[in-house]
């Protein structure tokens, strides 16, 4: 049974409602020292693995303005052997929804199971409190101890917060088959009160990172019946990428008043062509975890049916949000040099078109042939043919940005080595193919297979 809010966290919760106040925020941000979180965003060096150079297709973090209802914090707690953040919490105003979708891989992790199980209850995703998220470990595949110690850590945490167990969301990246040491997140509890800032978004994308080699955030704004809303999100992921999720970690916030259930409508509906239409290398992981939270702080009208209309700008900046970190989990492959569009036109069914695009983007051949720069797309024509799928051979076409390669099933007339060639030099390449089958499309976004990839997974634990 959930114990009573002791009198520290009900001390902590003053504070934090307290925080929460607009003329409060501000006081805050402008007697902050000189090194404010965005400029430290801009000098610091990215926070993951030491060694690792940064993607030459990395994006800037954008400047994300403080979000209505949540503040964040950072610490260092130990989970990895050199110096850097690898803590990060979450504190949510009352009444904040929640919704999350999760891996489908059948040896889950503690945390995904947690948050599983409390998402799924009667009164699932309502007044969540409180995000803990660690890298270094990912508490997977480690038995009754480890769901254990996810427990205990959602414990101690709502104990300070002021709010129950189940109130408290739990994700965790890193390494398989160790134990989470609860007691390095539970030291670190003070030191997270006292730094919980409204504007702290870049040291939150540091914190999570793992082999990932720069921090991925994305922002945008909507509008709900005249009143702005804001969405943010941090994404982390760079290897074990794959479709229905990944070893990725993304949250998401706004300051929008959603019910959990259409939350986790609007969710399922874009994480399809998203965060499950991108692909690294094939493998997914048993951590991979979205969470969308919705603080009620904006002062727009509350939206509880699926259907409303009002949320037709909110849906389309959820997307661009969602997309963006996606996208960016691309961009920083392990290894990466190219960032590559899969689309495939004329598939018999939606279904199809996704499985023929992810067998080109998952293939190695295709993948090594454009870290080569070479424009063999006779292995584009083995990636189509090996699905099984409905595929006309009579009628297939390739192209290769405006290059044509293949028209009805065989090498087009006008194919130019040489623009080819020149072509496969950009460090985006766009891959299209059309099967012949059907109307339907999909598409599916991809990088390269360099020897950088093998490299840093070679000596993952190391």
């Amino acid at each position: 049974m959930t114990k009573p809010p002791s009198t520290t966290g009900q001390k902590i919760e003053h504070v934090f409602e307290k925080a929460l106040d607009p003329f409060a925020t501000a006081l805050k941000r402008a007697t902050r020292t000189p090194g404010s979180d965005t400029a430290v965003a801009a000098a610091a060096p990215a926070a993951g693995k030491p060694g690792l150079a940064i993607s030459p297709l990395a994006v800037p973090f954008p400047t994300i303005p403080p979000i209505g209802g949540v503040e964040i914090a950072t610490a260092r707690a130990g989970f990895y052997k050199h110096g850097r953040d690898d803590l990060v919490v979450f504190h949510f105003a009352r009444g904040t929804s929640c919704a999350g979708v999760f891996t489908r891989h059948k040896i889950g992790s503690a945390p995904v199971d947690w948050c599983k199980k409390h998402l799924a209850g009667p009164d699932g995703g309502k007044d969540v409190r409180a995000l803990v998220v660690n890298a270094g470990c990912a508490n997977a595949f480690t038995g009754k101890a480890g769901a254990d110690a996810a427990r205990r850590t959602a414990s101690e945490v709502a104990k300070r917060f002021g709010c129950r167990q189940r109130d408290v969301m739990l994700a965790s990246t890193g390494v398989i088959g160790v134990v989470l040491d609860e007691k390095k997140i539970v030291a670190k509890l003070p030191e997270i009160e006292h730094g919980l800032d409204a504007d702290a978004w870049a040291r939150a994308g540091r914190g999570i990172m793992t082999t990932d080699t720069f921090p991925k955030g994305s922002y945008a704004e909507a509008e709900i019946e005249g009143y702005k809303v804001r969405i943010a999100g941090i994404a982390k992921g760079s290897g074990m990428i794959a479709p229905d999720m990944a070893t990725m970690l993304a949250f998401i916030v706004t300051d929008a008043d959603i019910h959990p259930n259409v939350l986790q409508a609007l969710l399922g509906l874009h994480v399809r062509t998203t965060f499950n239409s991108v692909t690294v290398d094939g493998d997914t992981s048993t951590n991979d975890t979205v969470l969308l939270f919705a603080t009620g702080t904006s002062g727009a009208p509350r939206i509880g049916r699926v259907g409303d209309r009002r949320l037709k700008s909110f849906s389309a900046a959820l997307d661009k949000v969602m997309l963006d970190l996606a996208h960016q989990l691309v961009r920083d492959g392990e290894g990466a040099t190219k960032f590559v569009k899969v689309t495939v036109d004329g598939a018999a069914s939606p279904a199809s078109a996704r499985k023929l695009a992810k067998s080109i983007a998952d293939s190695p051949l295709v993948k090594t042939a454009i870290a080569g720069e070479d424009a063999n797309w006779g292995r584009v024509v083995m990636a189509v043919g090996k699905t099984e799928e409905p595929v006309d051979r009579d009628r297939l076409g390739i192209r290769f940005g405006p290059n044509v390669a293949a028209v009805d099933g065989a090498p087009s007339a006008t194919y130019d080595e040489a623009k080819m060639s020149a072509y496969m030099k950009n460090p985006e390449i766009d891959i299209t193919v059309d099967v012949g089958a059907g109307r339907a499309s999909a598409t599916v976004w991809t990088c390269d297979l360099t020897k950088g990839y093998i490299e840093i997974n070679g000596d993952y634990r190391s």
